[in-house]
């Protein structure tokens, strides 16, 4: 094992709820969708209408901005209904699914002897390209652009988070060739987050061409964005992309068979779930199978496509999140608690000593979506600085963005960071300020500024 980066900064959210390591494959859903509003920067032109048929890997909508980046059905079947917000913004396109899926046929190969065009017009093609995102930004990479080097994070530290090991179990051929298609994209390296905690799955030890690093310490250790930082960061004028394992597995499999195959594995997790266990089902699918007869119904119930910490909210009928592998079902927090901070608080979790919880440093906790308070002056309390594993003033930078000052921003950092990085910032917040929020729109803000 090569030296071992510690991030000391952090914290680890112990929640119950986690997924047992046990496979089931979820019943069939019969609806799927494709969601705009899960890739940050795009403006989609719709080309299936409703009534369309269409097959796996059939284009349902493009952005405007690189009509190349295609967004593609995970299933075929027929376009049921696009669902439109204020403004007709596009929000979800919706596929009633056929029992038998059809695909659509692309180019196959051994990727390393297949040219950088040819593999860069398969994943255009095949709509595989939205799963490449791109630091500074966080947003889908640009076709045209040479990354410096592509990471790979191969763990999750969030709360509940999946076991990744368990997820690309048995992939070993698939995750290897979408890795020699990855290096065929950049000049510079692919780089592999592993964590030290524990031996890693042989699928991603005996990963060839790249470049492993082994990471150990609390929640965000497991975040790219925080690997980038400690292992090579980003300096201005320099690109960088990212994906998830399975993505890259995903992207193995269109050079293997030629079909754009959107089967993944899932997390079910959360307080509220019965039996949080781990599915196999398709990208985009409709929830609503996965929790059929799963669920508690002591509370009112908050449903997330991702982790507690930057997961989306849907409803128990929506939809799986493009780039989620979890669905996490906490308490919804729709109530006042009078003098809830005077009490012992044996059952309340805190980062600091305000309860006697504190005792208890194993215990797993159910908590809901209760912020306590509302928002309140922004005062400097050094919490942010306790859980953000960056050489970076996080209280300075969220500033920055409120006040949309540029040039500080850029001095700050701002081109390191994106939302999930600074989600614990958000969790122990005595302000209550939606740091996430802020840091999108600072982030867009520099994308309109810099073209």
């Amino acid at each position: 094992m090569s030296k071992v980066i510690k991030i000391k900064k952090g914290l680890d959210i112990k929640l119950l709820g986690k997924a047992e390591k046990i496979y089931i494959k979820a019943e069939l859903s019969d609806k799927y969708a494709v969601k705009p509003t899960d890739f940050p920067g795009i403006f989609p032109k719709l080309v299936a209408k409703p009534g369309t048929r269409v097959k796996a890997g059939a284009t349902l909508f493009y952005d405007k901005n690189h009509p190349e980046v295609k967004f593609t059905a995970p299933v075929s079947g027929e376009v049921a209904e696009v669902n439109r917000g204020e403004r007709r913004r596009i929000l979800e396109v919706v596929i009633n699914a056929d029992k038998e899926i059809e695909y659509e046929t692309f180019a196959t190969g051994d990727p390393e002897s297949l040219s950088k065009e040819k593999i860069a017009e398969t994943i255009l093609e095949s709509g595989m390209w939205p799963a490449i995102r791109q630091r500074p930004y966080a947003i889908i990479a640009n076709p045209a652009d040479t990354p410096r080097d592509i990471f790979i994070s191969a763990f999750d530290t969030a709360p509940l988070a999946p076991d990744y090991d368990f997820l690309v179990k048995d992939r070993d051929e698939e995750f290897q060739a979408g890795i020699d298609a990855l290096n065929k994209l950049t000049t510079g390296d692919i780089h592999l987050g592993l964590n030290a905690r524990y031996p890693a799955s042989g699928v991603f030890e005996n990963a060839r061409n790249v470049k492993k690093h082994y990471f150990k310490g609390p929640h965000p250790a497991g975040n790219v964005g925080i690997q980038i930082h400690h292992v090579k960061p980003i300096n201005k004028g320099e690109i960088i992309w990212y994906l998830n394992p399975q993505d890259v597995i995903i992207i193995g499999r269109l050079f293997m068979k030629g079909i754009y195959d959107a089967s993944k594995v899932v997390a079910l997790t959360g307080s509220e779930v019965l039996k949080p266990r781990y599915y196999k089902m398709i990208s985009g699918a409709c929830i609503t199978p996965l929790i059929k007869d799963n669920l508690k119904k002591e509370f009112e119930l908050r449903f997330i496509s991702g982790n507690p910490l930057t997961g989306s909210k849907i409803t128990s009928a929506s939809y799986l999140g493009y780039y989620d592998s979890q669905v996490t079902i906490i308490p919804e927090g729709n109530y006042y608690e009078f003098f809830g901070w005077a009490s012992p608080g044996f059952k309340k979790y805190s980062m600091s000593r305000t309860f006697f919880s504190w005792l208890q440093p194993e215990k797993r906790y159910r908590i809901d979506t209760n912020k306590h308070g509302g928002e309140r002056a922004y005062v400097i309390t050094s919490q942010y600085e306790k859980v953000f594993p960056m050489d970076i003033y996080p209280v300075s930078l969220v500033k920055s963005i409120m006040i949309e000052d540029i040039d500080l921003m850029e001095k700050l950092g701002i081109y390191e960071v994106a939302e999930e990085d600074m989600a614990l910032c958000e969790f122990v917040c005595t302000s209550k300020i939606p740091v996430q929020s802020i840091v999108r729109q600072g982030l867009d803000m520099m994308k309109n500024e810099m073209g």
